[in-house]
């Protein structure tokens, strides 16, 4: 075979002799037992191969396509030069493994890989690696989903991304194209998968660094680590082979919102051990407490009644905290914060971010707590009330809320006070304070009623703005006398009735019934006798039976108020639900003269 490679130019293979020898001649010559032997010596000089074996060969040529193998058998094998890709140096006289895939094929070539008896035998030193534990190194080639690939021994495994370290990955392609050690970890013999781990290498390292960590774990003893991961509520700390939690309040001695505000990943720290339970294996770590706490620093002169500057650092429903120093707090209570005595949260007047000054009301070292206040950087306004609002003053208030029971209105900022509901009108029935024609915001006349300073209680009245007018209805709606009036609404128990000037009425049902013997209906007018007057509780009782059964009886009205039309009358009444006032009544207004003339 060689000499046909000579002949085509593929391979230089030196001759020796003389090139004119006769060598069929000088065979021909040779006895037969010789010739007999020399075969013999030459077969024996042969290796035995067999097929579908990996044996050993020496390399003797190579080309741009194909290297040329001796097996030590009686023709050469042939390899193509891609299952050496690995192997970049190869070079004449290197040896090489190689698998016995024919004997001798069609052209009586020997049939060799080069490939499959690196598989073969990568296969038997990962098992056997398994097997022993043994550390293996391997090539990283490329990434794919969840790890990278590594080439360990010609064969493609899996590196998970969890165990590549004993940290988050988080740049994979940092390790491409890197050869490192590994462990084989997992083998998948029917589907041919290896699974390898670094990270695996690294913690039985740690292993014995954790244990004697462990060993010597005290109680404030003072260690370095670095920050392995953060969470919202603390940071993770390895300690170099145990990990250790630094909650989100051992960070810092002031208010922190997230743990990354203080650390970031990978950074190297000191840390102190607070506690550590060696059945749970659970280690405190801590920061803050590596420095001096801020109160033992806070000024020595500072006292009750001083003002701070601060920055609001926490706002809840009943105060907010004001930061006068990192790590130093003082709480401004809601009821703190403003005179106005209708602030329920401090989220109504405060925000995180706030800068404020505030005036210490308690200040105890021991306990670190201080007491602050806003409202007291500004004068009371209760301060001298009984000057600027004595009892009978009038004023223009602003309408707040309305209650079942009255409508509270601001007569100054920090200074409310009540309308009760029976001060609202003197004529006009009112169930819910609603129904009065003000609304939230607008302006209201009032009249102080009564001032509780201590207990800052302020009572006022709208209806006293004009003057009582049943002091006059006395004079008009005598018992007895008749009035026209207005079925407003019936019930089981009688009707109320509309009566001039603004007035109601209650006629029971037994009171009600007409002449004919029907009932009356809403809206419609009838005449009615006056039962009973009493100007103290404002009632009037009607009847409309009496008009007939005793007889018309003659009205005190005056004249004027007689002799008014109904379309009269109904116009009286509806002002007089707007205004109850005896100037804005005609009627009565002529009559609070001449009773007056009469005294």
């Amino acid at each position: 075979m060689t000499e046909d490679l000579n002949k085509k130019g593929m391979f230089d293979v030196p001759t020796t002799g003389d090139p004119n020898m006769n060598w069929d001649e000088l065979d021909s010559q040779a006895p037969a037992e010789q010739k007999k032997h020399d075969l013999e010596s030459y077969e024996n000089s042969l290796a035995s191969i067999a097929e579908n074996e990996v044996t050993e060969g020496t390399v003797v040529g190579i080309n741009k396509r194909e290297v040329i193998i001796n097996v030590g058998f009686k023709s050469e094998g042939i390899v193509s030069i891609n299952e050496f890709r690995y192997t970049p140096n190869l070079a004449i006289g290197d040896k090489v493994e190689v698998y016995v895939e024919n004997q001798e094929d069609s052209h009586g070539q020997l049939i060799l890989s080069h490939r499959k008896a690196r598989t073969l035998k990568a296969w038997d030193r990962v098992l056997a690696a398994y097997e022993s534990q043994e550390i293996v190194k391997g090539y990283i080639k490329y990434r794919t989903k969840g790890g990278m690939i590594v080439d360990v021994f010609g064969i493609e495994a899996f590196l998970p991304g969890s165990q590549i370290d004993i940290r988050p990955i988080r740049d994979y392609d940092i390790f491409l194209d890197k050869t490192m050690e590994f462990k084989v970890v997992k083998i998948n013999h029917e589907h041919k998968n290896i699974v390898v781990s670094h990270k695996a290498l690294i913690e039985a390292e740690l292993e014995q660094q954790r244990l004697e960590i462990i060993a010597h774990l005290e109680k404030g003893q003072v260690l370095e680590g670095v920050v392995k991961n953060i969470t919202s509520y603390g940071v993770f700390v390895d300690l170099g082979g145990v990990d250790g939690l630094v909650h989100i309040t051992d960070l810092a001695w002031g208010r922190i919102n997230h743990p990354s505000e203080v650390v970031e990943l990978d950074q190297k720290l000191n840390v102190v051990i607070l506690e550590y339970d060696p059945e749970k294996k659970r280690i405190a770590l801590g920061i803050k407490q590596l420095t001096p706490h801020p109160w033992e620093s806070l000024d020595p002169n500072l006292k009750d009644g001083d003002t701070v500057h601060g920055r609001i650092v926490l706002v809840t429903d009943y105060g907010a905290f004001v930061e006068i120093a990192p790590g130093v707090e003082g709480l401004v209570h809601v009821s703190e914060i403003s005179w106005n005595p209708r602030l329920k949260s401090a989220s109504e007047f405060l925000k995180v971010g706030d800068e404020v000054d505030a005036k210490i009301l308690s200040l105890d070292r021991e306990t670190r707590k201080m007491s602050l206040g806003l409202k007291q950087l500004k004068p009371d306004p209760w301060q001298g009330i009984e000057n600027r609002y004595p009892v009978g003053s009038r004023h223009v208030a602003k309408v707040r809320n309305f209650t079942v029971f009255g409508i509270f209105v601001e007569v100054e900022e920090g200074i409310d006070g009540l309308i009760h509901v029976s001060d609202l009108s003197w004529t006009k029935k009112i169930k819910h304070p609603e129904q009065f024609a003000v609304k939230v915001g607008e302006p209201i006349e009032v009249v102080v009623l009564g001032l509780d300073k201590d207990n800052r209680r302020l009572s006022l009245g709208h209806k006293q703005i004009e003057e009582n007018p049943w002091e006059v209805f006395e004079k008009i709606f005598t018992p007895g006398s008749t009035h026209e009036g207005t079925i407003l609404e019936i019930s089981d128990k009688g009707a109320n009735i509309a009566l001039p000037y603004g007035l109601e009425g209650f006629a029971t049902g037994k009171n009600l019934r007409k002449e004919d013997g029907t009932n009356p209906v809403a809206d419609e007018k009838l005449p009615f006798v006056v039962i009973e007057f009493n100007k103290n509780s404002h009632k009037i009782v009607l009847s409309h039976v009496r008009t007939y059964q005793e007889g018309p009886k003659p009205s005190t009205q005056q004249p004027a108020a007689q002799n008014a039309s109904p379309n009269k009358m109904l116009q009286n009444l509806n002002a007089a639900q707007q205004h109850t006032t005896l100037g804005a009544i005609p009627e009565l207004a002529q009559l609070h003269e001449e009773l007056k003339e009469k005294n």
